[in-house]
């Protein structure tokens, strides 16, 4: 991926200390053989979402969590974690004697953006957030870029085309939207196939301008040295 220049959730710090930090603890995750680009399986038994529409009926239950760590804050053995998959967050409560000590100590160095599975309890802190008590917390990915600082996000306009893949990390508006138009497309292709259309792909560039009489968008094909026009 090429290096591309994002707002991170540490401004004051430099970009390529970051990367380097978290090279190194990549580094010396696969020095103790736990590569977490290895890890290819972990069994979710619910998402977020299903946690807090269900909530009364699951306190107390065990559940299988998988997602990406979007916050963390510290409160000496505690630790609290904001987890994002597909449905939405939830809070993580990890507290230190409650984990293996090392599998604590090791969670501690994770990073934000970092993709975790957690294993734990449906409970409701003292503050009435509901939240997973965690009793194992496995590292599925590493993020090795920061994600946008926390409060001001991605607000730039070309940089969220440019990096639609953080855009929908960060902006839930923007991963409503696109689910929106995906669920449309969806539906409007089934109608159609149901009613005995037939999908045909065309290319988006052409060697030959066709179609329309307005003057067509040329574009040049460093590779083949030639010019395309858009259909």
């Amino acid at each position: 991926m090429a290096e591309e220049n994002i707002q991170t959730n540490a401004p004051e710090q430099d970009l390529s200390e970051i990367l380097k930090v978290r090279r190194e603890k990549l580094a010396a995750l696969r020095a103790e053989g736990r590569d977490p680009f290895k890890e290819t399986r972990f069994d979710v038994t619910h998402h977020a979402q299903d946690i807090k529409d269900n909530f009364d009926a699951l306190e107390g239950s065990e559940v299988r969590v998988a997602g990406r760590l979007m916050s963390k804050r510290g409160m000496g053995k505690v630790s609290f974690c904001d987890l994002q998959d597909k449905s939405g967050r939830i809070q993580l409560y990890a507290r230190k004697d409650e984990m293996d000590e090392e599998e604590y100590n090791r969670f501690k160095k994770y990073d934000i953006g970092d993709i975790v599975g957690v294993e734990g309890e449906v409970f409701r802190t003292q503050r009435g957030e509901m939240s997973v008590r965690a009793k194992k917390i496995t590292l599925l990915s590493k993020s090795l870029r920061p994600l946008p600082e926390k409060y001001h996000g991605l607000t730039d306009k070309e940089a969220r085309y440019r990096q639609r893949y953080v855009d929908l990390i960060i902006n839930p508006e923007s991963k409503r939207n696109f689910e929106i138009r995906s669920k449309f497309v969806a539906y409007l292709r089934r109608y159609l196939d149901s009613i005995g259309f037939m999908e045909v792909e065309t290319p988006v560039l052409s060697p030959i301008a066709g179609g329309a009489n307005a003057r067509p968008f040329i574009t040049h094909h460093n590779t083949l040295d030639i010019d395309m026009y858009m259909r």
